[in-house]
Order: structure tokens, then C-alpha cells, then sequence
């Protein structure tokens, strides 16, 4: 289609993708990638559907009073610009706005859910916190040079980034020095992918390599290893092959203080990708949770163990259930590590896959923790609903009298919510968003539900 710039229009609100929307003289929809609400803006259109039109910012007559000078100079609408971030034109506490009714709007919309109290938002800080991040590498044959990072806005090439100030300034200043590296390594074009994960002690890099490396290429990793402080992991294939370039060292962990508790892990293992926002999280959520000290807890989706342990220094007894055998074996060693393994036990479950009857096997629990991937937890919200409709399906089996939900995806929480509050005779008494990713579209969320 030929692209159009638009007349003046008036920005009303911002959707969860940092486009500012409008509507057109017809009435029809425009959403518009770089503007802020109450601007005055025109763009230039470049999709056209029978109800909405998509465009971008080419002017601005009248400017918000919350945009701001973007701090990375990587970021914006020009060719080439990240696409790691969406909002960063945007000031730091409107992004927190922004979140906040996202979250209440997708439990009223998709779920029919009223929070009764909506918590302060979870913050922190919102530069330099990200402590996980997967960047691609591509060496660019016909310039000679290798590009690391994330992709190009609206694209799959590498952005040729030189910092990016959302990880920790120490692994922003080793982008040019990795590039030099990997331009210098024999296998060069046969490296897709470089995995950050920064423990309390140790920066973590995942090389994924298609080839075996040669005796040069392990060289120079060393080499750069000693210089830059940096611990090598090589991936040959699945996220399973991943075995540490040289023993010895520190060993990779982070501790939640509050609790006192220190979490080793590997580098492929999922943690949260904010250490500061995760402690926050994990103090909110057992404050809300209220457990007391002759209480069971079950932990759904516990992962290595992040809200399982710091559960059991409160619980009479805490079970945590996890999808992956690997992850449960890893939790079990993380409890005992912690002089916990007396009051924790782990079961491996496919939680996508919980009926009644599978429910009902992990017994009683006064209060529920549940932390789902972006899937949700609707299989595991469905049985407690069954239960709620049809009290035979589960003889003897009692629901929890509070449950606290963190969420990474605001849609599949209201579904789940729906499903609690509608059909299994809970009521959602609080919710917040979490700031987890600060400049992304990304909302994590907490919600608490009682009966």
C-alpha cells in the first residue's frame, strides 16, 4: 500500500505495545508507534485494516509533559534502532501506570475480576537491572564485522549495538570487546547465541556453537575469561548440553537476604532476570500469603525453589511441585544446602495436565503459592473450579483459604482469576503490577485471592 501521513491528531491513551492511539475524522481507530497521550501528532500510515489503521510519528505539534530524552542511543524509530525496549521515550513512572491499568483492565475485561484493593506498584531500579539476556550474534561476512544483541525493532537482524544500558554496566562494556573476540574466532560464523546470567559473584556466558570449537577458539576464550572476570559456559545443543569451559571458580548463585537464603544455579535454569524487583516480589508475596508457623503450603510451578524456600523458614511444611525432574532434583539440593530439606519435599508434575483427582493426590494446603510461566495455571484453576461445582471429584479434599498468584502475563492471570473468583468461590481481595522489565512492554503482576 502507498504510505499516508495523516492531519493532526489527538493522542488519547497508550496501548501495552507503547503505541499511542487516536482516532482518525472517520472515527476509525489509529494506533502510533512513538506517541504519547495528549499529544498532538501526525504519522505517517503504513497498515490499513477496516477498523484500524497502524502508522508512525512524524511530528508533533504538542508534546507530553511525560516524554522524555530516551537514555540509550540505540533505542527510538529510526532504521536499525532496538527493539529490546518499547518505552523508554516514555518517563520511568508512567511506565509503571501504564502497567498497573493493564493489569486491572485485563482482570475486568477477560475475567470479570474487581481487585478490591490495587497494591502500590513494585519497583525498582531502572537502568542496569537486567541479569539475564539472551543475545544473538551474527558475523556480517560482506562488512567483516559481528554484530551482538537484541533484534532491530520489527525485524530479525542483529541491531548493531554498542551498550545497552537495561543490563549491568560491567557486561555493557564487554559488547565491543565480545564482538572483537568472536570476529577473531575460527568458527566465527557457527555462533548463534551468547546467554547472560549474572549471579550475586559471577557474570555467566552461554556460547552456543554449532561446530566443536578448535583448540585456538577455546584459547582465546580463556584468555578473554581472564582478563574480563568472566565465566564461560559452552553449549554444544539443547539447553542440557551446558557444561562449564573450565572447573573451579565461584560458583554461580543469589541469595534472598531477607530469608537467609543463598540459591545456586546453572546458567539455562530459570531465574528472574531482575535480582532487585525478585527480592521485593519474594518479601511481597509471603507478607500476603501470611502463613503461620503449624501451616502446609503448596508451591505450584516452584521452580529451583525461589518462594519454596523462604516458605519453609515460616511453614510447619512447604511441598513444592515443578514440571521438570531436573529443576525438582535442583530444588531438593537447594533446601538441603539451606538446612531446609526437613521441611521442604518436591514432586515432579505436569501441571498443564491437573484434574481433580491429581489435585487431590497432593493433599491439603492451608495457603497456596503459584508462580506459571506465561501460560498460566488454568488446568491447576480449572480443578479447583470442578471441585467448587462438583464436591464428589475429591473426597475429603479441602481448598486453600488464601492463594497468591504472580503472574508474568496479565491475560492468562485474569482467565485464571475468572475461573477462582466466578466459578470456585474466591474472592480476589488485592492486586499490582511488577516492574520487573522497566522500558518494556512487559507486565509481571501479584494477586491474592481468599475465600
Amino acid at each position: 500500500m502507498t504510505q499516508t501521513t495523516t492531519d493532526w491528531l489527538k493522542v488519547e491513551s497508550i496501548e501495552l505495545e507503547a503505541q499511542g492511539v487516536a482516532h482518525n475524522a472517520e472515527g476509525k481507530v489509529v494506533f502510533i508507534d512513538g506517541a504519547l497521550p495528549g499529544e498532538i501528532v501526525k504519522a505517517q500510515i503504513s497498515r490499513r485494516k477496516n477498523n484500524w489503521e497502524q502508522g508512525q510519528l512524524t511530528e508533533i505539534k504538542k508534546e507530553s509533559h511525560l516524554r522524555v530524552t530516551p537514555g540509550c542511543p540505540h533505542f527510538g524509530l529510526h532504521a536499525g534502532a532496538c527493539g529490546g525496549c518499547k518505552m523508554q521515550h516514555l518517563q520511568a513512572g508512567a511506565q509503571v501506570a501504564v502497567k498497573q491499568r493493564v493489569v486491572e483492565d485485563q482482570l475486568w475485561h477477560l475475567g470479570k475480576v474487581k481487585a478490591e484493593v490495587l497494591l502500590r506498584p513494585i519497583e525498582g531500579p531502572t537502568w542496569g537491572y537486567r541479569y539475564r539476556a539472551r543475545f544473538s550474534v551474527r558475523y556480517v561476512q560482506k562488512k567483516g564485522v559481528v554484530l551482538i544483541g537484541f533484534h532491530e525493532r520489527k525485524s530479525r537482524y542483529v541491531a548493531d549495538m554498542q551498550i545497552c544500558k537495561v543490563v549491568p554496566k560491567v557486561v555493557s562494556d564487554l559488547l565491543m570487546p565480545m564482538r572483537e573476540l568472536i570476529a577473531n574466532m575460527a568458527e566465527r560464523d557457527r555462533l548463534p547465541q551468547i546467554e547472560l546470567a549474572m549471579g550475586d559473584e559471577v557474570i555467566a556466558l552461554v556460547l552456543r556453537h554449532l561446530n566443536p570449537l578448535p583448540d585456538g577458539d577455546i584459547a582465546m576464550l580463556r584468555e578473554f575469561a581472564a582478563k574480563h572476570g568472566v565465566q564461560w559456559w559452552l553449549q554444544p545443543k539443547g539447553p542440557d548440553t551446558v557444561k562449564l569451559l573450565d572447573e573451579g571458580g565461584p560458583e554461580l548463585a543469589y541469595a534472598l537476604h531477607e530469608f537467609g537464603i543463598r540459591m545456586p544455579f546453572k546458567p539455562t535454569d530459570f531465574t528472574q532476570v531482575n535480582p532487585h524487583i525478585n527480592a521485593t516480589l519474594v518479601g511481597r508475596a509471603l507478607r500476603l500469603l501470611a502463613v503461620q508457623k503449624d501451616e502446609r503450603v503448596i508451591d505450584w510451578f516452584c521452580g529451583l525453589g525461589n518462594f519454596t524456600l523462604p516458605l519453609a523458614t515460616q511453614a510447619r511444611e512447604v511441598l513444592g511441585i515443578e514440571g521438570s525432574e531436573t529443576l525438582v532434583q535442583r530444588s531438593r539440593e537447594n533446601a538441603k544446602a539451606n538446612g531446609l530439606a526437613h521441611k521442604t519435599s518436591f514432586v515432579a508434575r505436569n501441571l498443564f495436565e491437573m484434574t481433580p483427582e491429581l489435585l487431590a493426590l497432593d493433599g491439603t494446603a492451608d495457603r497456596w503459592l503459584i508462580d506459571p510461566p506465561r501460560e498460566g495455571a488454568f488446568a491447576l484453576a480449572k480443578a479447583v473450579a470442578d471441585i467448587a461445582q462438583d464436591p464428589s471429584l475429591a473426597p475429603g479434599w479441602a481448598p486453600p483459604k488464601r492463594i497468591v498468584y504472580v503472574s508474568c502475563n496479565p491475560a492468562t492471570l485474569a482467565r485464571d482469576a475468572g475461573l477462582l473468583v466466578n466459578v470456585a468461590g474466591y474472592r480476589c481481595t488485592a492486586a499490582s503490577a511488577v516492574n520487573m522489565f522497566p522500558h518494556t512492554a512487559h507486565v509481571e503482576s501479584i494477586a491474592v485471592f481468599e475465600r
